[in-house]
């Protein structure tokens, strides 16, 4: 579930079958009954409603009326507190949750993917044939993993905003806004410790700082084979029904002990029921609920065609690689599986943006807004802030071709996200290096927020990954990615030929795989520790071109941070003038922050068919059989050996019209109790729309089953000590 929902609109994790399936079931189907048959129910959803379980809703802001009205029930401060420390962040695109007193951690297997490709090598493919640690010892250290755990919430609008003054120029008033937010990150990081994050909300309509307690000792503990975590593979990818045990199971360790969690949530090993009210603790990646209809054409018509291209050609690429050889599938493999992931998701994003009946939705959403701001003489000037908003998105889209290609547009808040015309870790090395070494050296107020002290760790954390270098993998990636450079900018253009250095892209992908020496841990460690004249003096080829580069990357930023800030106060004069006219009980866009969802476990109807809430282990070997067990519908051979052992009643997966979006993967989902029932994996095809608005008439989350969890645990592989961890909560 990754940007779409498997894994992270962050750094979405996908995995899929190791070759191309031949079976692609027709899409067109599931796309038009829900464009067609559910607008009406798309009209209602235009504001918060007690009739819709619609909302990912601030852990500071709950929605407790809604769920009193609806529901009868109240989560009381406790109840929301125990959840919000139980919940976990993973930096590298999804959620999780505490399930044991002694640090088990549980995500999905395509949030863990990230780690389990890291950690693997030609000998070991935990990736693809999944891992058991028996005990403690045999627990293998991520990479580069970082947890967080939310521990509090501040409300620090009045002084970030009170530090942009009348008469500031828009520079002046973006740099004074990051000065603030980056004093305010310090001083609460050498206060407390904890990681500072200060985190924009309403599109600059408030801003909060969130304070995390980070664990960096990550431990695999449990992950099943990719192909019953992801069974079905691509076809049934944003399909329902589903039969995948999408888990991974981690231990985070502090001083090199286990960590001693005091809130894990207790395991319930019968699963929720159907009709039941359960909630789900994570962390959605991005939406676009508020943005204004200018800013969603943009979306619809540059931005989104623009991304789709760039993901099918990796996709293409990636395919075309891992078919030589199965050496070559397990190394491109996590990156296969994200890349189709989001080449589904945002080709489902842009069909219903595409869609004239929900654009008149959008549009009317819009309209009743403005038309209140309108009526009221002590908002009417707001109105003039959505031409700001248009005219600002008109610069960034003429600014969008070089800033995508050497920064990246809608950057992520946590981990790193290259440019397109430079794919591949070592060029990730060298502009972490360059530019850490060049932010040092400004006052902390000044830098880039990725490179300010209250980011430190996370950052070292990054730069100093153990994660193996394949000079092979980074050569095609290379190549590639300076092909779709000069194909863009044509090979007459300077900076072009100044990348180029007379080479073709391929000659020149060589030269600089070949010539650096960043795949070296300790080298990019004592480089870290010099200043920019020693990595000048290095004459590292791959740090002379993030040199090369810098300097145009940077004054493509500047243009769009300054037009981002036009965006930021115009939607903050928008988003007062919502608060006056429906109050402060409406939720914000996601940010890939913590979030409370809420909703019932139910199936749905499509064409003209009831889709059950609930799958269950018979459903899964009858769906192999259907297919004479050929992938991507095949079992592990354990799982064959095993199924006289299992109660083939149990509940697999299943369905809650829960609000949920990319980053989600891996949420928790929780009964009133406060107990386990299931972990989110995915979104059925009709949620794909959810990135723009809601609906609750076919869109479903999609999750694993607590009691699923248990007996293949249990009766498939025999991971009783594990099991008894979990159920015993020890």
């Amino acid at each position: 579930m990754g940007s779409a929902v498997r894994g992270s609109c962050q750094r979405p994790y996908k995995l899929v079958a190791l070759t191309p399936a031949l079976y692609r079931p027709p899409m067109s189907n599931p796309f038009r009954t829900f464009f067609s048959n559910s607008i009406f129910v798309l009209a209602l959803a235009m504001n918060t409603s007690a009739v819709a379980d619609e909302g990912m809703w601030l852990f500071n802001a709950p929605p407790l009326k809604q769920l009193t009205n609806k529901y009868q029930f109240e989560p009381t401060p406790q109840w929301l507190e125990h959840l919000q420390k139980a919940s976990v962040r993973f930096n590298s695109g999804g959620s999780g949750s505490f399930v044991s007193a002694n640090g088990l951690v549980i995500t999905n297997h395509h949030v863990g993917a990230d780690t389990l490709q890291k950690i693997s090598d030609p000998q070991h493919n935990y990736l693809r044939n999944g891992f058991y640690a028996k005990t403690q010892a045999d627990e293998i250290k991520s990479t580069d993993l970082e947890l967080n755990v939310l521990m509090s919430i501040e409300d620090v609008t009045e002084r970030v905003n009170g530090a942009v003054k009348p008469g500031m120029t828009t520079d002046q008033a973006s740099g004074a806004r990051n000065a603030a937010i980056a004093a305010i990150e310090k001083e609460s990081k050498e206060k407390t410790g904890l990681r500072s994050d200060v985190v924009t909300l309403y599109q600059g309509g408030a801003y909060h700082l969130y304070r995390y307690k980070r664990y960096d000792d990550v431990r695999l503990v449990f992950a099943p084979e990719q192909q019953i975590a992801f069974y079905g593979g691509d076809p049934d990818n944003f399909e329902y029904p589903r039969y995948d045990l999408d888990i991974c199971i981690f231990r985070a360790y502090e001083n090199g002990q286990p960590a001693k969690i005091k809130d894990f949530l207790t395991w319930n090993s019968n699963g929720p029921s159907d009709g039941e009210l359960t909630f789900v603790s994570g962390s959605p990646g991005k939406t676009d609920r508020q943005l204004t209809l200018d800013e969603l054409a943009d979306m619809r018509d540059r931005y989104l065609p623009y991304v789709l291209r760039m993901f099918n050609r990796r996709e293409v690429l990636e395919l075309a690689y891992s078919a030589r050889s199965f050496e070559n599938a397990r190394k491109a493999r996590d990156d296969l599986f994200g890349d189709q992931n989001n080449r589904k998701r945002y080709d489902g994003y842009l069909g219903g943006l595409l869609d004239p009946q929900i654009w008149s939705a959008l549009k009317a959403r819009e309209q009743k807004l403005r038309d209140a701001i309108a009526r009221d003489p002590k908002l009417k000037s707001t109105t003039a802030a959505y031409d700001r908003i248009k005219r600002a998105q008109a610069e960034i889209a003429k600014n969008a071709p070089l800033y995508n290609y050497l920064e990246q547009e809608r950057p992520v808040t946590v981990g790193y996200r290259g440019p397109r015309a430079l794919s591949g870790n070592l060029f990730k090395y060298a502009r972490l290096l360059t530019r850490a070494i060049d932010e040092r050296a400004k006052p902390n107020g000044e830098r880039i927020s990725q490179f300010r002290d209250s980011a430190r760790e996370s950052l070292e954390l990054e730069l100093f990954s153990t994660e193996p270098i394949y000079d092979d993998y980074e050569i095609l990636r290379l190549t590639d990615s300076l092909t779709d450079f000069a194909s863009q900018f044509g090979a007459a253009n300077p900076l072009v030929q100044k990348v180029l250095s007379g080479k073709s892209p391929h000659g020149r992908a060589v030269d600089l795989v070949s010539g650096t020496k960043l795949k070296g841990v300790a080298v990019r460690k004592d480089l870290y520790g010099k200043d920019a004249a020693a990595l000048q003096a290095a004459h590292d080829p791959m740090l002379d071109l993030a040199r090369l580069i810098d300097r145009p990357a940077r004054d493509a930023r500047k243009i769009y941070d300054v037009q981002d800030e036009i965006k930021k106060q115009a939607y903050s004069e928008i988003a007062k003038a919502r608060f006056a006219i429906e109050g402060t009980s409406s939720y914000p866009d996601a940010t890939f922050t913590l979030r409370l969802s809420y909703g019932t476990v139910r199936g749905y109807e499509q064409d003209g068919k009831q889709i059950p809430a609930f799958t269950d282990f018979t459903g899964l070997y009858q769906r192999s059989a259907e297919h004479d067990n050929k992938p991507p519908f095949d079992l592990p051979q354990r799982w064959i050996d095993k199924k006289a052992n299992l109660n083939l009643s149990t509940h697999f997966d299943f369905v809650s019209d829960a609000d949920i979006i990319g980053g989600n993967s891996g949420s928790p989902v929780v009964n009133k109790a406060n107990e386990f029932v299931g972990i989110i994996f995915d979104g059925n095809i009709q949620s794909l729309v959810l990135d723009c608005i809601y609906t609750d008439t076919q869109a479903r989350a999609v999750s694993v089953d607590s009691a699923a969890i248990i007996e293949a645990l249990r009766k498939v592989y025999d991971a009783n000590p594990l099991v008894d961890e979990l159920l015993n909560a020890k």
